[in-house]
């Protein structure tokens, strides 16, 4: 990594492998308080694309946190208050759901219409723009089409393709690449002090996926996790195995899932209740239940969220693992992705041909597109498995 990325103020030194990216922004909100914040110096929609794992919201953050500031250079105190989502002129649409609801953007829109209290601008972050609907879209278009003279919209998502050609129309484009894997353990080792080797493993493994990297990087069970996957789904050579296999596999999902979202589900219920004034472990009294419902609601739909992401997950790793058996097979000579695994996959690449591990990479993904159409999770695995199972001889 260069000593200029390195050494990059505020959340752009956490950007890897995106030097272009982080100069359009950082430029921008330079030039917008050298001007004062003036009429026609800042454009007021932005769209930041990228694949999973890529930085888009980082980017977004570190340009929300550059407006808000002074004279354009992130302030630690503003970028506290980012990080917090408690600065008076910042708003956030993080929707957990599936979709992106109609009122969730109305409540944004409503939001941008007034003039920054503190700040140059006030700043409207999307997270994941690509799951609204066309309804909700044309929604957020009117918001565009006639902004307040001081609010910037941010918008983040997978690919243009994903927003409405006239959303597109009206925004800057900004797009990520994925880093590369020696960038992101450069990264973990600079920023999370992980030891140089696991921080190389940890990236090669997440697939420069950095918020995943990190993970594996700093917790054992997520990497265990992970291992179980592998080794049920190479072990699964039978059909009875397979169909096993899959029960074991949609566990490791549920237990990846989980271990994402307990800590932060306590932490929304003990904030409730203290907001509340009632004692952990206390009652809560009949007229405030209706709140805690909701939450539990809302809980509810993210643990069903979660859990279809914990399978494209799993998913995801085995994608990497068929795809390092083709490798092997056709002698690439290209870097695997589980170096760790790398007899295992010999083994797997001996016993079968490559049209064959291309029906499994097929199936794989024939799964992950199955899961946003509501295909029982257990289905899609079962399908997937067996035709792995299949593949190889007897």
């Amino acid at each position: 990594m260069s000593d200029r990325r390195a050494t990059a103020p505020g959340r752009f030194g956490e950007l890897v492998g995106q030097p272009a990216a982080v100069e359009a922004i950082a430029a921008a909100a330079r030039d917008a308080h050298l001007a004062g914040g003036g009429v026609g110096v800042m454009t007021h929609a932005w769209l930041i694309t990228g694949p999973p794992g890529s930085g888009r919201s980082n980017l977004a953050y570190a340009f929300a946190t550059a407006l808000l500031s002074e004279d354009g250079t992130p302030d630690a105190r503003v970028r506290a208050q980012v990080d917090a989502r408690t600065h008076p002129d910042l708003a956030v649409l993080a929707s957990d759901r599936v979709t992106i609801t109609i009122d969730e953007v109305r409540r944004l829109v409503t939001a941008s219409q007034y003039s920054p209290s503190v700040a140059h601008y006030r700043v409207i972050v999307v997270e994941d723009a690509d799951r609204m609907t066309e309804r909700t879209s044309n929604v957020l278009l009117k918001a565009l089409e006639e902004p307040p003279e001081r609010t910037v919209w941010i918008l983040c998502a997978p690919s243009e393709a994903d927003l409405l050609p006239t959303i597109r129309s009206r925004v800057r484009l900004v797009r990520l690449r994925v880093p590369e894997p020696g960038e992101v353990a450069d990264l973990l080792v600079r920023r999370d002090g992980v030891d140089p080797a696991l921080a190389l493993r940890a990236a090669e493994e997440a697939q420069s996926h950095i918020g995943m990297a990190h993970r594996l990087a700093t917790d054992e069970e997520a990497r265990a996790r992970r291992d179980d996957t592998i080794r049920i789904a190479l072990d699964a050579d039978t059909v009875p195995k397979a169909v096993r296999g899959a029960a074991r596999l949609l566990e490791v999902a549920k237990a990846d899932s989980v271990a994402l979202t307990q800590e932060r589900e306590d932490a929304e219920r003990g904030k409730a209740l203290a907001s509340m004034g009632v004692a952990p472990g206390g009652t809560v009294p009949p007229q405030l239940r209706s709140v805690l419902r909701q939450l539990e609601e809302d809980q509810k739909r993210r643990a069903t969220r979660g859990l279809r992401d914990g399978v494209d997950r799993v998913l995801v790793d085995l994608l990497s693992v068929y795809r390092d058996v083709l490798l092997a097979q056709l002698g690439a000579g290209l870097a695997p992705v589980n170096s760790a695994w790398s007899a295992e996959v010999a083994a797997v690449a001996q016993r079968t041909e490559p049209a064959a591990t291309l029906h499994v990479l097929d199936a794989i993904a024939d799964a992950r597109r199955r899961l946003p159409a509501n295909v029982p999770p257990l289905l899609a695995l079962e399908g997937m498995l067996v035709t792995a199972a299949l593949s190889r001889p007897a």
